[in-house]
């Protein structure tokens, strides 16, 4: 009767996060032998060779050694990668985050309620904070369930870091303040934080310990945005969130200086449950064209934004939405799977709140202002002017490919994610001539505390069937037998590294030991093929799939001569934004985008005609 009952309970989000498996350590030799694979594409036949060789000193010396080591440390902590990917890819990271490290783009509302209705925007704001609001109640109480692959549960930690969470600068690292709460470790902050015209503001979203209801939150925001349109700008403090990091940390040990109240502003837009950025621009373009809104998203005013805040929802003037997430905290499938919430509640509810509107006697918000002086304004305009040099290079384009979509890649018992990664393989190959080493996204989050590893894209197998697909004298059968090839490679490789079984993060480990102990750095790691193939954060190609439903997001490029390649898939279309450097003369995200649908074209030909 006892385990009916139990099985008959609904699942708490953060109910298995006990008995999810530690992080595997993969065997040396494997991860070796993947990496070998791996830099091939890439490699003279003089050049392999010489890799080769010092992959086998590494493998019998000092490899041999760190390995050990790693498993020693992975027998003590039941993730051993979770504090070192944190610091490298993250916290340690100089260049400013906004921009760099951040993912940005479109909100909610993104496929429906078309067009945006003028002087809309701070009656949808109302009723889409309000059901964010509701998600963090979901989380708060643990009622949110738990995500699943098939029957196996996933790691739910970095819901944690959706709510009141930020970064803050330090002048070496950066640290993470996370002060959410469920409901039974104790009590959470509540507060929101509103930008507007460069000014903060802040109130609670609980009166009575009831949620503020739409119509309550609105004559909040109302009250913020006529404060803001009848006096003068504000000094645009947050600003400085979107400079390079040390200069920050140092800009804002110097706030503090001038005026203790200053660190009290600074932890109440910390601690705040999430930031509420209200934008004066209209990039609403049309629903098969998201660059205008996506680029506004990730590129958008930084006075109006808290670049370290783990969520800030931008709400745009004609009534859209886009959001700016701090990278460090959490991966974008958090954000995902918050949207699609927001999205469905939308659509369900038409938009409209249909509760009363009763407005309680809340208290109104409450003007943050920073204590400034000369220094602090000069380093105010200092971030203004580097943010805005940084966003001017950046060219990106978000585009809906709506000739054919899932349904017509499953069809074809093809796999819908590989397809575009391998289209994104021949669009680089035929734009540049030469193999795109690329970064696509594996979650691992079946273990301990885990979030990624580096699944790569570009396999001999691909490269072979990139050079098929170019030479006239293959036929379609040669050309098909190869793509096929190539999808396999793809299809176990991406389950190895889900499995914890890539060889990015293991080869990471080993480097980080010998960095730890002093040693000089292996020689695997200063091989030119080593940083070529894609290693130490230089993939050409920075990609992910956002995941199958209305949600979308875009991503700078990891090196100056790549591209950022985000994408959603649906039924019927497919949604890519790509991102590139204007100072690049080598890269143009447009024509990659143009390659690429006609490369996906081709493809669908190929595997119907070779069908025939």
């Amino acid at each position: 009767m006892a385990s009916r009952l139990a099985g008959a309970l609904p699942e708490r989000t953060f109910q298995y996060q006990n008995s999810l498996p530690p992080l595997p350590v993969p065997t040396l030799d494997g991860s070796l032998s993947k990496y070998l694979d791996a830099v091939h594409p890439f490699a003279s036949e003089g050049e392999f060779k010489a890799t080769v060789e010092i992959v086998r000193k590494f493998r019998e010396g000092v490899g041999k050694e760190l390995h050990q080591k790693l498993l020693q440390r992975a027998q003590e902590r039941r993730n051993w990668l979770e504090e070192w990917w944190l610091d490298t890819a993250y916290l340690e990271v100089r260049i400013p985050s906004q921009l760099n490290v951040n993912f940005g783009g479109p909100g909610p509302y993104l496929e429906h309620f078309w067009p945006p209705a003028e002087g809309s925007s701070l009656q949808r704001t109302s009723i889409i904070t309000w059901h964010t609001l509701q998600y963090w109640d979901l989380l708060r109480t643990e009622r949110l369930a738990p995500q699943k692959a098939g029957k196996t549960p996933l790691d739910m930690d970095q819901f944690r870091m959706l709510y009141c969470t930020c970064k803050v600068p330090g002048v070496k690292k950066d640290t993470i303040h996370n002060y959410f709460k469920t409901v039974s470790e104790g009590p959470c902050p509540s507060h929101l934080v509103v930008m507007c015209r460069g000014r903060i503001f802040t109130f609670d979203a609980l009166f009575d310990g009831q949620i503020l209801s739409p119509p309550e939150l609105l004559r909040q925001l109302i009250f913020v945005k006529e404060r803001c349109e009848g006096e003068p700008e504000g000094d645009g403090v947050s600003a400085l969130t979107s400079d390079e990091r040390t200069r920050w940390a140092k800009a804002r040990e110097h706030l503090i200086s001038i005026d203790p109240h200053n660190k009290t502003i600074l932890e109440t837009i910390q601690s705040s449950l999430f930031v509420i950025s209200l934008d004066e621009s209209k990039p609403y373009s049309s629903p098969e064209n998201y660059t205008n809104l996506t680029a506004a998203g990730l590129t958008g005013n930084p006075t109006i934004r808290w670049g370290d805040k783990s969520y800030n929802s931008i709400a745009f003037a004609d009534g859209t939405f886009g959001s700016t997430c701090d990278h460090a905290p959490y991966d974008a499938m958090v954000l995902v799977s918050m949207c699609w919430y927001l999205d469905q509640q939308i659509r369900a509810t038409e938009g409209q709140w249909k509760g009363s509107d009763k407005v309680r006697q809340i208290p109104l918000p409450e003007e943050l202002l920073f204590t400034l002086d000369e220094k602090a304004h000069s380093d105010i305009r200092h971030a203004k002017q580097q943010y805005l040099e940084s966003t001017q290079d950046l060219q990106l384009v978000c585009y809906a490919f709506t000739a054919f979509g899932k349904s017509a890649i499953k069809q074809k018992k093809l796999h819908p994610d590989t397809f575009i990664q391998l289209a994104m393989q021949l669009a680089y190959y035929r734009l540049h001539k030469k193999p795109g080493s690329c970064y696509e996204t594996a979650t691992t989050r079946k273990f301990y505390h885990a979030r990624t590893e580096t699944m790569r894209p570009c396999t001999r197998e691909a490269v072979s069937w990139c050079k098929a697909m170019m030479d006239p004298a293959c036929d379609a059968n040669g050309r098909r037998s190869a793509m096929l090839s190539a999808f396999n490679k793809h299809n176990k490789l991406m389950s190895e590294a889900q499995d914890g079984n890539g060889f990015d993060r293991h080869l990471l480990g080993l480097y980080l030991i010998a960095k730890e102990e002093g040693r000089p750095t292996p020689e695997l790691f200063s091989d030119p093929l080593y940083s070529r193939s894609g290693g130490g954060g230089n993939f050409v190609l920075s990609s992910s799939l956002v995941g199958y439903t209305t949600i979308m997001g875009a991503v700078a490029p990891m090196v100056h001569h790549g591209y950022g390649f985000f994408y959603r898939i649906r039924d019927d279309r497919i949604v890519i934004s790509i991102t590139a450097w204007k100072s690049c003369r080598e890269t143009d995200a447009a024509s990659l985008f143009n390659v690429f649908s006609s490369c996906m074209h081709e493809m669908l030909h190929l595997a119907t005609t070779a069908q025939l």
